[in-house]
């Protein structure tokens, strides 16, 4: 049995400082087998790499933007010689994926039980923990602490690359308090099942999703496959919506809490203000094409994105949501070095438009999964809340688990 206890004087500290290797740590009780080392010392980076000789004629290929927070979209299955050129680094088993390109993006992963031929893009580093040193999840949960990740970006920032970007030394030369193997492993599974509760939660939205997705096509998809019913008109999303270019919003001008700021990805930021009262829809302009995010509060959408208005005066935008999931705005780059979508030719993208009494029949009916969908996602944000609290307070020592 795992408790938890609050450690009530001399509490500790690790401070991240330029170099993250001159912490001063008080000792506590029981605090002595903690130990200080380096990155580098219990884990190594890019180890595996595909040479000539590699024997698959056929990839996983895991790139930056297929997983944010542990999340993982999806693998793409390619045959090695279609595969892009960075697609390199053989990632095995309990390996962690760290996106070397703004770490602020949290791109980054612990990967369970991989195919054996998974292959990651050179923009992370493949960082493989000695598992006699230290445990995984425990390095994971260091890794992506939000201290550790704005140091890390504040390193990448200052790099002389195009791009904020990290080499594979700024990881090695982290400094990480250790404690006991068998307490690492207590602390990651603290943490794991704060992490297994969100997952859930997370899954069952997909589901939710899916099941509004599939009431959309019944709706406004199958009843055209023969033909225009009667009622219906032919016209292009222009007619139904308007698209507005987000604003830009410099990371050191955010608040840090309020209102969602949203990029291409999804949401990066909270701000004090908002742009666009909620609920609304932000579709990925630059970097991320063509994602379509929905917010249910006030919202800031950046300058990497559009946001949407209405022409239907649809209840909630749901249609228009649920509309915009069935478009493929990533067949619509306009930009080969870095991905864009043009206004113009995603609003002449031609639709069937429905007579308004099906769009606002649709959204009584989908306004039931949607508001289950929100139920899980207000459980996510204080499971979300309760875990980034939680996990700093563990790995300093400054609250203690006992197994």
């Amino acid at each position: 049995m795992i408790k938890i206890n609050q450690v009530h004087h001399n509490q500790v500290h690790q401070e991240n400082h330029e170099n993250h290797g001159s912490d001063n740590v008080e000792s506590e009780a029981g605090m002595s087998e903690w130990k200080e080392c380096k990155l580098g010392d219990i884990a190594s980076s890019n180890l595996k790499s595909i040479t000539k000789d590699y024997s698959y004629e056929t990839i996983y290929y895991l790139d930056t933007g297929s997983i944010t927070c542990g999340k993982l979209e999806s693998y793409q299955k390619l045959s090695l010689g279609d595969s892009p050129s960075r697609a390199k680094r053989i990632v095995s088993d309990n390996d962690i994926v760290y996106s070397n390109v703004r770490p602020i993006q949290r791109h980054y992963g612990i990967i369970k039980n991989p195919p054996e031929n998974l292959i990651a893009s050179t923009g992370f580093s493949v960082i493989s923990v000695d598992k006699t040193k230290a445990d995984a999840r425990f390095v994971y949960d260091f890794l992506t602490s939000n201290e550790i990740v704005e140091y890390l970006d504040s390193v990448a920032e200052g790099s002389t690359s195009a791009y904020p970007s990290l080499r594979p030394a700024d990881i090695d030369n982290l400094t990480i308090l250790l404690p006991p193997l068998p307490e690492q492993k207590a602390i990651a599974s603290v943490l794991s099942s704060l992490d297994n509760k969100i997952d859930l939660l997370n899954r069952q939205n997909k589901t939710l999703e899916a099941m509004a997705e599939t009431l959309f096509r019944q709706w406004f998809i199958e009843p055209c496959k023969d033909g225009l019913p009667q009622g219906w008109r032919e016209g292009s999303l222009f007619d139904v919506i308007e698209l507005h270019y987000g604003k830009g919003l410099k990371t050191e001008e955010r608040a840090g809490n309020g209102y969602p700021v949203v990029g291409s990805s999804g949401i990066v930021d909270y701000h004090s203000d908002f742009l666009v009262e909620g609920p609304g829809i932000v579709i990925g302009r630059k970097g991320t094409l063509g994602k379509v995010i929905y917010l249910w509060d006030s919202f800031y959408p950046i300058d990497t994105t559009y946001y949407i208005k209405s022409k239907i005066e649809s209840a909630g935008l749901l249609y228009e949501y649920f509309l915009l999931k069935t478009i493929n705005f990533e067949d619509m780059n306009t930009d080969s070095a870095v991905p864009g979508l043009n206004r113009d030719i995603a609003l002449s993208t031609e639709i069937q438009i429905p007579p308004k009494h099906n769009v606002y029949k649709f959204n009584d009916l989908a306004v039931t999964f949607t508001n289950k969908l929100k139920n899980n996602l207000d459980k996510i944000h204080i499971l979300e809340k309760l875990r980034d609290t939680l996990l700093p307070k563990l790995m300093s020592g400054e609250v203690r688990v006992t197994v």
